[in-house]
């Protein structure tokens, strides 16, 4: 009984020395991956509406879209309490990792450049009146850049989460109004009617925040405003993918929620974010 004891002690050793190194590939249920990620779920969300093979792809990079949006719409949050607090490094450091989040989102259209007239149509009339344009979380995304407009809440009207969501963001300071604001605490000359404009409404330049835009360049804060001016490149460079996917797959037929369609986004694309950091670099 010794020998045999001894024997399968030296076994489990050996195989102990053998799976060394190996991952734990035995779980009571499902893995700890797939219950922190939610793979079950995230999984069984792309439901298509058709047998089109295209629109797989489709649904799948809207959906991944979705997602970038709340990220960036909760990083963005979390720096205007960071300004709020005045710590500007901690700011810079949550804006900087959106631009490479949007970077990330913007890479996405990659997904749909290849979708042509044809291969779009054979879906499209399938999707009834849905429309990127009805997107809450996207809306949410451009309030918090100043893009501001009380009649693009109408369509969440009878979604009362989002609804309020959006009239809370439509009325609270933009990510723009809390660093105008942080900057006028450090002292920098912005108009106190900047400061005090309705917040309800789309931001309108200001020459007198240009002037203090150029005073930021020369001193320490040089490092936010570049960021910022990051920022607003790659959400432009979202705007151009995004009117180029839509001329590619659809021309300037209208949209399939009621817009214009292509006319609609390349006014939109017109429109800057963050303006007085574009024309400032003239006074520099």
């Amino acid at each position: 009984m010794t020998a045999i004891r001894q024997l399968t002690e030296q076994d489990r050793r050996a195989r102990a020395e053998a799976n060394e190194g190996l991952p734990t590939l035995a779980f009571d249920a499902t893995t700890p991956y797939d219950d922190y990620v939610g793979t079950d779920v995230l999984h069984r969300l792309q439901r298509t509406v058709t047998d089109v093979p295209e629109e797989l792809p489709f649904l799948v990079t809207t959906q991944v879209m979705e997602l970038y949006f709340g990220l960036l719409r909760s990083e963005w949050l979390l720096a205007q309490r960071q300004l709020d607090d005045d710590d500007d490094a901690a700011a810079i450091q949550t804006i900087r990792r959106t631009v490479r989040h949007f970077q990330a989102l913007n890479a996405a259209w990659a997904s749909l450049s290849w979708l042509t007239p044809a291969q779009f149509n054979a879906f499209r009339d399938a999707l009834g009146e849905g429309s990127g344009f009805q997107s809450a979380l996207y809306r949410h995304v451009e309030f918090l850049l100043g893009n501001k407009s009380e009649a693009l809440i109408r369509p969440h009207r009878r979604n009362p989460r989002a609804h309020r969501e959006l009239v809370a963001a439509l009325h609270r300071p933009s990510l723009y109004d809390s660093v105008l604001a942080f900057l006028a605490r450090a002292g920098y000359p912005i108009p106190r009617a900047v400061l005090e404009r309705d917040l309800a409404a789309e931001y309108e330049p200001d020459a007198g925040v240009e002037a203090a835009w150029a005073e930021v360049y020369a001193g320490p804060l040089a490092p936010l405003a570049e960021t910022l001016t990051d920022l607003a490149e790659q959400f432009s460079d979202w705007r151009y993918r995004h009117v180029m996917a839509v001329r590619r797959s659809m021309g300037a037929k209208p949209g399939s929620g009621g817009s214009s369609g292509l006319s609609w986004l390349e006014r939109s694309m017109r429109r800057d974010v963050f303006p007085e950091l574009w024309t400032a670099r003239t006074l520099i």
